[in-house]
């Protein structure tokens, strides 16, 4: 981290308790070899010599495998390159350094510590004993399983499927929502509101905070047509109610203002630049009017869809009363007046404009001309302003001038130099299904010509979203490169991916295809589910890393005992039970490892819930799955080593 540049953060805090379950694996599969050979009696040097040499090959596929599961994080752009570049080279190091240090330091403190076979206490003689009559139900299975080999195809191809359709089923976001401790309220009110009706009004808003028990303080900023505050909770250690229990209390209460609307949302866990989850653009060359017609109709199908906690707002509205003053020119001339003499009387009253300064007892002041504020509160109170004629009387400003009020929009909004309406609003289900449903049902609406964005949360998901796939497909082909030049074929590296990566991808996505799509609603499942978001996402890609050791363990020991001249059903039978015990210690060392992120609350929890989660039964669901599943395809996919030496001999 210090050569890199990194300092200590949550991310980098993150990679080292990810570290603290990984690195230990190189260092298990030489322990529990080098142990192996001396149970067989012999020398504890010997043994780790060559329990050293039989690991060389699996422990640098290992170690570069999980690292170049990270490349791909590591080196992407956009926002989840920039929040895991840290995270990525950070725990690529830390496994790098663990395989070096599996091959030279473990072997020579094996060659010093461990005893030479003897007699063993009677704990550790109850663990053998157990482990080999697991050994022994787990090679029964096994033999099974190879016997009707056709039948874990299907089940290999049914799971692999289930996978693909769980990920498209799972509910996606892209960040699970974190307890801040704070509740922001965005205050909209009408367009002719003054600042003395708005500010009395986010008074009752403070009111309704300070119902709140958790309440710490609050802030609120307002303007005549709009306003922002919000309200900070006690911290953690000091409240019962998290976050997500305090808000429906409190929108409740801001649910009854009067003459605003104050609309609670939670701050986003990751930055994103806008104020609501959904933030949804259409942008069009047609005027604001003709763009807004389709906004509200969209705003009423997303109103009944009842897949948002109140109607998005609309952030173009043609309700800003505009009052125009129409003057009589044939009456302004008849009198001996003219227009500018005209207008500079009337803007000078009304207007506020500096004209001149004045010095009293040595200091500067402004002259600015107005009438006084109680006779200028409504446009009908203009015309009651008097005129100077040329004669010297006065006369009424209504005697030339009549008013012309119409409706226009408080603003003129444009995005990506197209005029453009934003659909802002809080989703009560998935982020990815709000906005899915507003595509779909704009596609309906919307004629040719208009231009759907987002900005906020929602640009991100999408941008972010999409490049899964990508990210993950790049780590997978580079893991299959770097395992076939280790293995010096294109079949092993299949057989130790394919047999193992869709099986872990099947129990990871069962913790967020159970995940309840509507986040308001209590379930049974909450405690151990998880959106597909930015985290379990990096979750995925990491696990195709951790679950391929399995699968080279099992097929590089197969591939040499096929040399040594077993027939290819007798080598991936000793080989599966032989290495049983090396992935079940690396498989559950992983997860012990890992479990901490589980069971952790408080700040920042649900990210290290939603990956820890996706890692640790994605774990044990895939070793599970690859321990029978993986000597099938070998026995389908692998070279047969001894029919190729006859055919050499033959020759």
């Amino acid at each position: 981290m210090q050569v890199l540049g990194f300092t200590i953060n949550l991310l980098t805090l993150l990679a080292i308790v990810l570290a603290v379950g990984l690195v230990v694996d190189d260092a298990i599969v030489v322990l529990e070899n080098v142990e192996r050979h001396v149970s067989d009696g012999m020398k504890p040097f010997d043994a780790a010599i060559r329990g050293a040499r039989e690991l060389v090959g699996p422990i640098i596929a290992m170690s570069i495998t999980l690292a170049a599961v990270y490349a791909p994080i590591g080196l992407q752009g956009g926002l989840t390159g920039s929040l895991f570049r840290e995270f990525a080279l950070t725990l690529a190091g830390a496994v790098v350094i663990s395989g070096i240090a599996a091959l030279t330091l473990s072997p020579m403190m094996c060659s010093k510590l461990l005893k030479s076979a003897g007699r063993k206490s009677r704990l550790s003689t109850k663990i053998d004993e157990g482990f080999i009559s697991f050994r022994r139900f787990y090679g029964r299975i096994l033999d099974h399983t190879l016997q009707y080999r056709p039948a874990m195809y299907v089940l290999w191809i049914g799971l692999t499927s289930l996978a693909l359709l769980m990920y498209q089923m799972s509910p996606k976001e892209l960040a699970p929502t974190e307890d801040q401790g704070v509740i922001f309220g965005i205050v909209d009110a009408p367009a002719n509101n003054t600042l003395e009706t708005t500010a009395a009004a986010t008074r009752a808003a403070f009111e309704v905070f300070r119902s709140v028990p958790e309440m710490d303080y609050t802030f609120q900023i307002t303007f005549p047509t709009g306003g922002f505050g919000g309200m900070i909770v006690r911290p953690w250690g000091e409240r019962t109610r998290s976050i997500f229990q305090i808000q429906p209390d409190v929108q409740v209460g801001l649910a009854e203002l009067p003459a605003i609307r104050k609309f609670p949302v939670l701050p986003p866990a990751l930055p994103g630049g806008g104020t609501f989850p959904v933030e949804f653009v259409i942008s069009s060359t047609a005027e604001p009017a003709e763009i807004l017609t389709f906004a509200e109709t969209l705003q009423m199908a997303a109103a009944r869809s009842g897949k948002f906690a109140f109607p998005p707002l609309i952030d173009t509205t043609i309700d800003l009363p505009q009052t125009r003053l129409i003057f009589d020119r044939d009456k302004v001339a008849a009198l001996g007046l003219n227009m500018a003499v005209v207008g500079q009387e009337v803007t000078a009253m009304i207007g506020g404009n500096f004209v001149n300064r004045f010095n009293i007892s040595g200091r500067s002041y402004r002259v600015i001309p107005q009438i006084e504020r109680l006779s200028r509160l409504n446009a009908d109170q203009v015309l009651d302003i008097y005129l100077s004629l040329p004669d010297g009387s006065l006369l009424p400003l209504r005697s030339i001038a009549t008013l012309e009020t119409s409706a226009q929009p408080r603003s003129l909004n444009r995005f990506q130099q197209l005029n453009s309406v934003t659909l802002s609003g809080v989703a009560i289900r998935p982020l990815d299904e709000a906005l899915t449903f507003l595509e779909t049902e704009a596609a309906g609406i919307l004629p040719q010509g208009y231009v759907l964005d987002y900005t906020g949360q929602s640009r991100q998901l999408r941008q972010e979203g999409d490049r899964f796939l990508f990210t993950f497909m790049l780590a997978s082909v580079l893991i299959f490169l770097v395992l076939a030049a280790q293995f010096n074929s294109f079949r092993d590296p299949f057989i130790i991916l394919g047999g193992s990566a869709p099986l872990a991808m099947f129990g990871a996505l069962i913790v967020t295809f159970l995940k309840m799509p509507n986040p308001n609603l209590a379930s049974w499942t909450d405690s151990f589910t998880t959106t597909l978001n930015i985290y379990s996402q990096i979750g995925l890609v990491t696990l195709v890393g951790l679950i391929a050791k399995n699968g080279i363990l099992i097929v590089q020991f197969a591939n040499v005992l096929q040399i040594e001249g077993n027939s290819k059903l007798e080598a991936i039978k000793r080989a599966a039970r032989i290495r049983l015990r090396p992935i079940l210690m690396t498989s559950l060392a992983t997860v012990f490892g890992l479990f901490p992120l589980i069971m952790v609350t408080g700040a920042g929890a649900a990210a290290r819930n939603s990956i820890g989660l996706v890692l640790v039964t994605g774990m044990l669901i895939g070793t599970l799955f690859t321990l029978f599943v993986v000597p099938s395809l070998y026995m389908l996919i692998a070279k047969d080593y001894k029919n190729t030496q006859n055919e050499s001999n033959h020759e």
